[in-house]
């Protein structure tokens, strides 16, 4: 694609901090674009301008039919994924299924069907899964484990693989990303992960230290934006170069912890949950085993020192509020 052939441009999750970073990023890029940002949940706009509106819709096929064939997009962010770090009543299984794999299924078929020129979407590393045997770097060509232990992760496992075999299907009609990144951090990331870094007393398993990735919420998004001129279709894992231990990232934040033997948490996750975070079952398995993704094809695309922030800034940073 070239940059005057983007018009117009839709965000499918905008009430997200990511999305309105990267929504702010394709103001300054594509200044000539219009860009609808849409969400199922309450949307507060950080951006007032000219060429973005918001609209709170749920996400079925005749609002979102509509909505395609008015707007005519060139580009579709989907971003809207139901995160596990949703602790409210709303964020059941069942309903992450119908958003996470149905909504998924209405947004790509809607693409096609109205001619949008490329689809973007975000998945995560998790889709790998930590395992005991994995290796030291992951590629995009190893298999997606992360539901062989853990049911709950069915929803992120599936709606990548709806989104991967649905891109190489139609790969000769439309362009597909589909973005792998490791853990997202900074003040407007409200993930599990960063939950947990940032919580004082927080668990840590006594007889395992993992190593980690991480990137900054202003680095992601800008992958975000250069994914509409700068990547061909295909699966990109997203991270820095950098790895620290779970440990070593706590001691950067200063959050203290509670060290406890593996298997006393495995038998008490459950029952760790404050007001501000849940404990959910697989974490345990992520801080025990290590899942280092390689990020050698991004950077091919995007060059070798693209990141702008360095793990222990990001990190930091993760602490402004």
């Amino acid at each position: 694609m070239k940059k005057g052939e983007v018009k117009s441009i839709l965000i499918i999750g905008i009430a997200g901090g990511l999305a309105k970073i990267t929504a702010g990023l394709l103001l300054k890029s594509f200044p000539d674009a219009k860009i609808v940002g849409v969400d199922s949940r309450h949307i507060s706009p950080s951006i007032r301008h000219e060429n973005i509106e918001y609209q709170r819709i749920r996400y079925t096929r005749g609002n979102f039919e509509k909505l395609f064939r008015d707007r005519e997009f060139d580009i579709v962010f989907h971003l809207g994924r139901m995160s596990h770090a949703d602790t409210s009543p709303i964020g059941t299984l069942e309903q992450r299924l119908d958003l996470n794999l149905m909504g998924t299924r209405r947004i790509l078929d809607l693409s096609l069907k109205f001619s949008v020129k490329k689809v973007i979407i975000l998945s995560t590393y998790h889709v790998y899964g930590a395992l005991s045997d994995n290796p030291v770097f992951i590629n995009e060509d190893h298999p997606l484990r992360a539901s062989i232990k853990y049911p709950e992760l069915r929803d992120v496992v599936e709606m990548d693989q709806i989104a991967t075999n649905w891109m190489w299907k139609n790969q000769s009609d439309i362009e597909t990303i589909v973005l792998r990144p490791c853990t997202i951090v900074g003040p407007q990331i409200k993930n599990t992960m960063t939950r947990f870094l940032v919580t004082q007393y927080a668990p840590l398993c006594a007889d395992f230290n993992p190593m980690f990735q991480f990137v900054h919420e202003f680095d992601m998004a800008s992958v975000l934006k250069d994914s509409i001129l700068k990547l061909k279709t295909g699966i990109y894992n997203v991270a820095t170069d950098e790895c620290v231990s779970i440990k070593t990232a706590k001691e950067i934040l200063g959050t203290k912890t509670i060290s406890i033997p593996s298997f006393i948490l495995s038998s008490t996750a459950r029952l760790i949950t404050t007001g501000f975070w849940s404990f959910p079952r697989y974490l345990i398995d992520y801080l025990k085993f290590a899942c280092i993704i390689d990020n050698g094809l991004l950077k091919s695309q995007l060059g070798q020192d693209y990141f702008r922030y360095k793990t222990r800034e990001a990190l930091l940073l993760s602490k402004l509020d």
